[in-house]
């Protein structure tokens, strides 16, 4: 039994020991230079935090290899960021080059700058390479980044709703004179708000930090600073906005930098196809806003359907509503469009709603056609007595004589 237990150990280690032996195959090749943006990583290249960077990895193959791919990574405090090339061919003193792109990652929450760690690993096929370097990192000169926007989940139309907005200064420099713009194109509305200045850094609790001073002791920060700020912007929605779903975009800028961000807005409307609301022949107008709005009502009149209008001049009262009433007749027989146009007291088309009127009289006649044919009928019969009148001469009177006797 010790025996078979023996030999079971015994044949376990060497498997250990194969594996570990084949996956040690030894070194795959001779990194010859390494460059970051064209500068080579022994110069200590500084690099900037959200940068893409591109990176060229030379090297000298040892040994013939398939499946060999190059992989560089930058170590980051909170991620790390990698990529790998295509696996390719390799073959004993060949000289070989790969070229990789990678973004930098941001971890310079607290401070200016600071180290990472770039690895280069060449590997495949048993074999493996790998070397690490050191970058320095620091923060883009001016950059104002928007850490949040946020809107109210739904709104109304005619609705004052807020934006709220959550800024950090993550650039190398102080930020001054900072403005928030908040807009939405597709319904012609913008509010601008000033948001004030913004430090790189805020002092840390212990007034001696160095984290105080930034790269100069006479950059003493003042307690009162802040690297991050909330906002508010108010935007007014028009009272016959559609219902839907709109694009908000804000925009943080200054003499230096710009940012945007776009986020999405839900608004409701009570009365989904706006304002101006078909029933039959009825125009319902209605009013939402908290003033009298005057509208102007035009029908189009067309050579197949005669329209018109009860009324041509509407004022709707605050939170009231209005009918008019569309007449139509069709000249022709058949199902006919035709449309009316509705105008703002400045005379802007504010929409045009469409009717339908079906006749089935083939060649109805248009009642203006049919009491013109009247009038000429009338007008033609009394023409006719005229005449007769004028043409019948009046019988001559009998004379009576005198007679004398």
């Amino acid at each position: 039994m010790e025996k078979k237990f023996l030999v079971s150990f015994l044949l376990a280690i060497s498997v250990l020991f194969l594996i570990a032996t084949v996956s040690a195959a030894g070194p795959l090749a001779t990194i010859t230079k390494v460059e970051v943006d064209g500068v080579s990583v022994n110069s200590h290249p500084a690099v900037v935090a959200g940068d893409t960077l591109t990176v060229r990895v030379d090297f000298n193959s040892l040994v013939n290899a398939s499946d060999i791919t190059v992989e560089v990574e930058i170590e980051g405090d909170k991620k790390d960021v990698q990529v790998e090339t295509r696996a390719f061919d390799v073959e004993t003193g060949s000289e070989y080059s790969k070229s990789l792109k990678l973004d930098v990652p941001f971890d310079l929450k607290d401070a200016l700058s600071g180290e990472v760690t770039l690895n280069v690993r060449i590997s495949g096929n048993g074999y493996e390479t790998e070397n690490s370097y050191t970058l320095d990192v620091q923060r883009s000169s001016f950059d104002a980044s928007i850490k949040s926007v946020s809107v109210p989940q739904k709104t109304n139309a005619g609705d004052l709703f807020p934006v709220e907005i959550v800024l950090k200064n993550l650039g190398y420099n102080d930020l001054e004179d900072l403005y928030v713009t908040a807009s939405i194109p597709a319904l012609g509305i913008e509010k601008t708000a000033f948001l004030g200045d913004l430090v790189a850094l805020e002092c840390n609790k212990d007034d001696t930090a160095v984290e105080n001073y930034g790269v100069d002791v006479v950059r003493k920060c003042n307690e009162d600073d802040e690297a991050t700020i909330s906002g508010k912007v108010f935007l007014q929605l028009p009272w016959d906005t559609k219902a839907g779903i709109y694009a908000l975009e804000v925009t943080v800028e200054n003499e230096d930098t710009t940012s945007s961000e776009t986020v999405q807005v839900a608004v409701e409307n009570a009365f989904s196809s706006g304002n101006f609301i078909v029933s039959g022949n009825q125009l319902l107008i209605v009013n939402p806003t908290n003033e009298v709005v005057v509208y102007r009502v035009v029908p189009e009149s067309t050579g197949a359907v005669s329209v018109r209008v009860s009324d041509s001049l509407v004022a709707v009262p605050a939170g009231s509503s209005k009918t008019v009433t569309v007449d139509a007749i069709a000249n022709v027989a058949g199902t006919q469009m035709y449309a009316v146009n509705i105008f703002s007291a400045d005379g802007s088309l504010l929409d045009r709603v469409s009717f339908t009127a079906t006749s089935d009289n083939d060649g109805a006649a248009s009642p203006i056609v049919v009491l013109t044919v009247i009038l000429a009928i009338i007008f033609i019969v009394l023409l006719v007595v005229l005449i007769v009148l004028i043409g019948k001469k009046p019988e001559k009177s009998e004379e009576f004589g005198e007679s004398y006797y």
